[in-house]
């Protein structure tokens, strides 16, 4: 009966440098038992782990050291079996460009 509830949450992969950041989503999402939740804190195998988890969502960075959050979003959506996978970008450091940028992207939306 355990595994029906695990098959009926939503999935969702946080790609993000910042392991605290992306624990404490995790551990907020997770909360609510609706949600099944991937941290991925190196951008160059967020593609692998998001063919691995195939999410409902993916949380995305925009600026992480290993590689831009458009570049990954780009990776993704050339995927065929990920590129209907909703990308929500997020970044604690925001500017407006970037703001602009991440609406720019597949018109991705953006939460800073």
């Amino acid at each position: 009966m355990a595994s029906l509830a695990v098959q009926q949450k939503r999935r969702i992969l946080i790609v993000d440098d910042d392991r605290d950041s992306t624990h404490l989503v995790k551990i907020l999402l997770e909360k609510t038992g609706r949600y099944l939740v991937l941290e991925q804190n190196d951008a160059t195998k967020a593609h692998q782990s998001a063919r691995n988890l195939r999410p409902d969502l993916i949380l995305l960075d925009m600026a992480m050291p290993e590689a831009d959050g458009g570049d990954v979003a780009a990776q993704i959506e050339a995927d065929p079996g990920l590129r209907r996978t909703p990308i929500i970008f997020v970044t604690a450091l925001v500017t407006e460009a970037e703001a602009k940028a991440g609406l720019r992207i597949q018109g991705r939306p953006f939460l800073p």
